[in-house]
């Protein structure tokens, strides 16, 4: 739970930031933290309604598995929009648009084949691929910005870090049982994760409304 409130801090200095810069890649940004947000609580719900044995348990699971996979892809998607969308035309909603509808129904496909198979793989081989094309196109940007500014760098960084959690997750189910101990580490990666976004986030931020002040 302690991750949804993180979250809800990235959405909330990202969508401030949005609303003065008006760029496009900042909106769909702030809607990966907000499902990554809604995502962790759903998982925590599922949690406890799987221990309770209730039957609607299901429901939940590809709720989360929807919500986790549809972050992945508007993280994506931050970075690709303007190779997709047209700069004459702006969405009046940057959730549910023509554009993001195949990301959606992809997202739902996973998420209850999952179910049907009664498997985390799919979810877990579609994020590994999903962070492994946004860490390429991170580290594109990166070198692209040839150190001018700190945060396509520390971009990539953390891309690679989620990436590493994913492939952990990954062998947690298919070899390893869902070892404890690598679960506890997993857990941690993602705590770092999160907490380096925050920290990015607030320093871009802080940093850009200080040069508008002056």
């Amino acid at each position: 739970m302690a991750i949804s409130f993180i979250c809800l801090a990235i959405v909330l200095r990202t969508d401030r930031f949005y609303r003065l810069s008006l760029h496009q890649g900042i909106r769909y940004f702030r809607n990966a933290f907000l499902f990554y947000g809604v995502g962790f609580i759903v998982r925590y719900l599922f949690g406890v309604v799987s221990d309770l044995e209730l039957d609607y348990a299901f429901f939940l699971k590809i709720a989360f598995e929807y919500l986790f996979v549809m972050a992945g892809f508007f993280l994506l998607y931050s970075l690709i929009w303007k190779k997709i969308e047209s700069s004459k035309v702006e969405y009046s909603s940057s959730l549910f648009n023509g554009k993001i509808l195949v990301f959606h129904i992809m997202a739902v496909v996973i998420a209850v084949m999952d179910n049907l198979w009664q498997t985390y793989s799919f979810m877990f081989i579609s994020e590994i691929f999903i962070f492994l094309f946004v860490s390429i196109l991170a580290y594109i940007n990166f070198n692209n910005d040839k150190g001018k500014h700190r945060f396509p760098g520390f971009y990539f960084f953390i891309t690679l870090i989620d990436l590493a959690g994913w492939v952990l997750n990954f062998l947690a189910e298919s070899y390893l049982h869902w070892d404890h101990q690598v679960l506890i580490f997993v857990g941690i990666v993602d705590v770092i994760f999160f907490m380096f976004f925050l920290y990015g986030v607030r320093r871009v931020t802080k940093q850009k409304n200080g040069n508008q002040k002056t």
